[in-house]
């Protein structure tokens, strides 16, 4: 069902190209420098945690050349963060914002190190094979907004190449509901399309590409949050949200008000 198994409408061919890239050996060495900062990883997150993963994410970024900027308002600890999702890179982003939680799919616990990193800092793993799971997911994202804890979803629940979106999937969106949280829509561009992770290339195909970019930026864009009512209905917080990021027209009056 594509409720519970979205796919994306984006492939290997929606890499338009001519992209200016660095020598080989630079892209080697950012390579050799990742795998630096990802051992270190192992060792500092398990001590320092939230500190400690925001400093091993901008870490990992600045070995990769990816520079960031963040524009909007500031938004306080205990928010559900919901962004578009185009690469693997887009988690390192969040994480080097702010300590959050990440809602991921199970796959991610497969990858090497990052998958560890993740399971230490508390990531909640759904697994879109097992859709029954899913209110237990939602129940863990309610309590942890509760506890005061900001949770990050990509609620297209898979990738795009950035010009192609998908639609924001309601149900996590039910635990800023439940939880009275703010809902932060967050907007992620690289400018340019060979930073997407799509189509039927591996984690490492993606990294060495990456690594070959020069001048790589991911901008980073956060709306003004929105505060679900009592009893907001979760379908039009999703729409509203997706309008906030500007990829969808907001069709049906919305229970829900800017939060302070």
């Amino acid at each position: 069902m594509t409720f519970w198994q979205p796919i994306s409408t984006c492939g290997d061919d929606c890499r338009v190209g001519g992209d200016d890239r660095v020598a080989g050996v630079r892209a080697v060495l950012r390579m050799t420098a990742l795998f630096g900062v990802l051992l270190a990883a192992l060792v500092v997150v398990p001590i320092r945690r939230g500190h400690g993963i925001r400093v091993i994410a901008r870490g990992m970024l600045g070995a990769l050349g990816v520079r960031m900027k963040w524009r909007g308002p500031a938004h306080r600890p205990g928010s559900l963060l919901v962004s578009n999702h185009v690469s693997w890179l887009d988690i390192l982003v969040l994480l080097a914002l702010e300590p959050v939680r990440l809602v991921a799919k199970h796959d991610v616990e497969a990858w090497p190190g990052i998958g560890h990193l993740a399971s230490v800092l508390g990531a909640i793993f759904v697994d879109r094979t097992r859709p029954k799971r899913l209110p237990g997911a939602v129940a863990e994202v309610t309590g942890a907004l509760r506890e005061g804890r900001s949770v990050a979803v990509f609620p297209e629940g898979t990738t795009f190449c950035g010009p192609e979106r998908g639609r924001f999937r309601p149900a996590m969106f039910q635990a800023a509901v439940n939880a009275g949280a703010p809902v932060v829509p967050i907007s992620i561009d690289y400018g340019t399309t060979a930073a997407a992770f799509i189509g039927d290339e591996t984690l490492f195909t993606s990294v060495c590409r990456v690594a070959g970019l020069r001048g790589l930026t991911a901008t980073v864009v956060g709306a003004p949050a929105l505060r679900p009512e009592a009893g907001a209905d979760r379908r039009t917080l999703a729409r509203a949200a997706q309008a906030s990021v500007g990829t969808s027209p907001i069709t049906s009056p919305i229970a829900l008000e800017l939060a302070a």
